[in-house]
């Protein structure tokens, strides 16, 4: 396994290099493609382009994206003025050298920034930068000019000879043995850019275009796979498939079907089988591209393939010559398998740990998925905001769409839980994107809405547009009060409104709301520490430059009573990434705080009213724009939706 994690990082550090600079190869490749004299409109002023840029631009993008990626921009520079060197001092393109010179440049520049960090004297900062950065950058261009770019250049020529080896030889198509497994390890981009693409690069300035394009980028062996699971499947992995095979084909998100062969190991032969099928049409038809194609979507291929009917004819032959291949072999091995419905989200699970971070495709398929098996907008009766306590966000949110709710005449139920105390049988569960996860596990079967912000109506909109075509309108149920609710003013006094203060950071602002609540007897010492831990697991900014930092779950028996503080800073607080002007701490218990809360997400939910908040003078002033606002009061329609 460290073997594994040790070579998908080398991967993944080469096709870091690259990856960010697709849309330069791509502009060579289309240059290339329209204006040298067998392209689609030959001109010879224009085609002086195509040199230089290979030459020059793309392996200096690749060296300061390297050097970047070890030390910044600095490090790029550096990066950049080092493979410099290397570009002189040989005569072709040099994207291997580049990979090299650039992190090394990056390296030593960082490792010299470390070695002089807090010795330099004030005034001589600005100085000793640029000169080092100058010196050494000057130093590795030498040293790759003399002795590392020869090195480069006697390696890239074996390569060459290699690969030309193997296609002369017509072994090309055994290179699917090592590229389509390597794919479901994730290496493919590492293999495809890290490897392939300047290789490639070389061969379409000798002979115009290059195959190796299109070893990895090739959607067919996917799509077979995709194909097979849409009529042969079973349960989930059935009907997810044609939502992933569009992705796929079109998007060229070649990551969400690993999942389907993971279910099912013995796709691998058909994976390696489809890829060398194509590879062997594509070296028997002579076929190639101009530039890489990335993503590897269909599109993508059509887009750079060369300007001429034998080329297209060859490409597209061996995306579909892989597809066939694949979806036979598929086939088989679906046929024969054992009898039983596929686990999607665990063969899910087990590709995201082999990758080691989450899958955004593998995440776009299962909401697409749930919305189609699951969601039943006629049969909803009850929407649940959950957030880790339950006390302050979800409260908020909850009153937003219970007011909108009420305005479209529905009778759905909009109520507020901390996510632990979930029901399995609900059927609509809001919550923050950073615990969704934590809600699909407490109720796997409903349908689960992710938000950046309670305060944004967006998404509450769009559920209630699919509510509204489902369920027939009728006036909602009265809202249930809370026995013994306290009065709003006790619960929010002037004494607890603090105007104009200002705070360094977040963690200064939480704890300046939570000693307020500590010092009017809310809540015990401990509860501010519980504040700072629960904007730890999910942001307490709920949008439109307001925060609610609360505390979590387990710290709702530090609060003695209800209470909130308001806070006002005029000049803003950074919540990550995003300036808060007003910041309400709150403590709630049994609910007393709930009124109070709504009326201060509804008025919210207002920018401009945000806004003039953000620049009341007075503390009456603000509490005059909480008066009259409650989900039931319309004499204020500047709250309405």
């Amino acid at each position: 396994m460290n073997v594994k994690i040790t070579v998908q990082r080398f991967g993944n550090a080469l096709s870091s290099m690259v990856l960010p600079n697709i849309g330069a190869f791509i502009a060579w490749g289309l240059i290339t493609a329209i204006f040298i004299p067998s392209g689609w409109f030959p001109n010879k002023a224009l085609a002086q382009l195509v040199d230089p840029t290979v030459k020059y631009l793309l392996p200096l993008l690749i060296g300061y994206s390297g050097g970047k990626l070890v030390h910044g921009h600095r490090g790029g520079v550096v990066g950049a003025v080092a493979t410099m060197g290397m570009i002189v001092g040989t005569d072709i393109p040099m994207f291997l050298g580049a990979m090299i010179m650039g992190p090394l440049g990056g390296f030593v520049i960082k490792k010299f920034d470390v070695l002089l960090q807090g010795r330099i004297r004030p005034g001589f900062e600005m100085l000793i930068n640029n000169f080092s950065a100058g010196i050494l950058g000057g130093l590795l261009a030498i040293l790759s000019f003399l002795g590392v770019g020869p090195l480069v250049d006697q390696l890239s020529n074996l390569l060459a000879a290699a690969v030309e080896w193997l296609v002369h030889t017509n072994v090309l198509p055994l290179a699917s043995l090592f590229i389509e497994p390597a794919k479901v390890l994730f290496l493919n981009n590492a293999i495809n850019h890290g490897v392939l693409t300047p290789l490639g690069v070389e061969q379409v300035r000798e002979y115009g275009k290059s195959m190796l394009f299109l070893l990895e980028a090739n959607p067919g062996p996917g799509l077979g796979i995709l194909l097979a699971y849409c009529l042969f499947g079973k349960g989930t992995a059935k009907r997810s498939a044609p939502g992933a095979a569009i992705i796929h084909f079109f998007g060229g998100i070649h990551e969400i079907y690993f999942p389907y062969i993971l279910m099912k190991p013995m796709l691998f032969i058909a994976a390696i089988l489809g890829g060398a099928g194509g590879v062997l049409t594509l070296v028997t038809l002579h076929g190639g591209l101009l530039a890489p194609a990335s993503p590897g979507s269909i599109i993508s291929i059509l887009a750079v393939t060369p300007h001429s009917l034998g080329n297209y004819i060859a490409n597209i032959a061996d995306v579909l010559v892989s597809i066939a291949i694949s979806f036979a072999v598929s086939v088989v091995v679906l046929k024969t398998g054992k009898n039983e419905a596929e686990n999607f989200e665990q063969a899910t699970e087990k590709m995201e740990k082999m990758k080691g971070k989450k899958s955004r495709a593998a995440v776009l398929l299962s909401s697409e998925l749930q919305e189609k098996t699951q969601f039943r907008p006629d049969l909803v009766k009850k929407v649940v905001f959950a957030c880790d306590a339950g006390m302050g966000s979800s409260a908020m949110g909850a009153s937003l769409l219970r007011k909108m709710i009420k305005k479209e005449g529905l009778a759905i139920e909009v109520v507020n839980t901390a996510i632990r105390s979930l029901s399995e049988d609900a059927q609509v569960v809001i919550t923050q994107k950073e615990l969704t996860e934590r809600a699909r596990q407490k109720a796997p079967d409903a349908y689960h809405v992710s938000v950046d912000h309670f305060l944004d109506a967006g998404p509450y909109e769009q559920l209630i547009a699919k509510l509204k075509n489902a369920v027939k309108p009728e006036m909602g149920p009265e809202e249930s009060g809370t026995a013994e609710i306290k009065e709003d003013r006790e619960l929010l006094a002037e004494k607890h409104i603090f105007l104009n203060q200002s705070f360094a950071n977040k963690e200064e602002a939480i704890r300046f709301a939570g000693k307020v609540l500590y010092e009017s007897g809310y809540v015990t010492a401990g509860y501010t520490d519980a504040m700072l831990k629960r904007d730890q697991i999910s942001t307490t900014y709920i949008g439109n430059g307001v925060a609610i930092p609360h505390g979590t779950e387990e710290a709702k028996k530090q609060i003695k009573r209800s209470g909130i503080s308001m806070i006002q800073v005029p000049d803003g607080v950074d919540f990550d990434g995003n300036t808060v002007y007003l910041i309400f701490g709150i403590a709630g218990k049994d609910g007393e705080h709930l009124n109070m809360l709504s009326r201060i997400a509804l008025a919210c939910s207002d920018q401009e009213t945000v806004e003039k908040m953000a620049k009341a003078k007075s503390a009456e002033e603000l509490l005059a724009y909480f008066e009259h606002t409650s989900e039931t009061d319309e004499r204020y329609p500047e709250f309405a939706y």
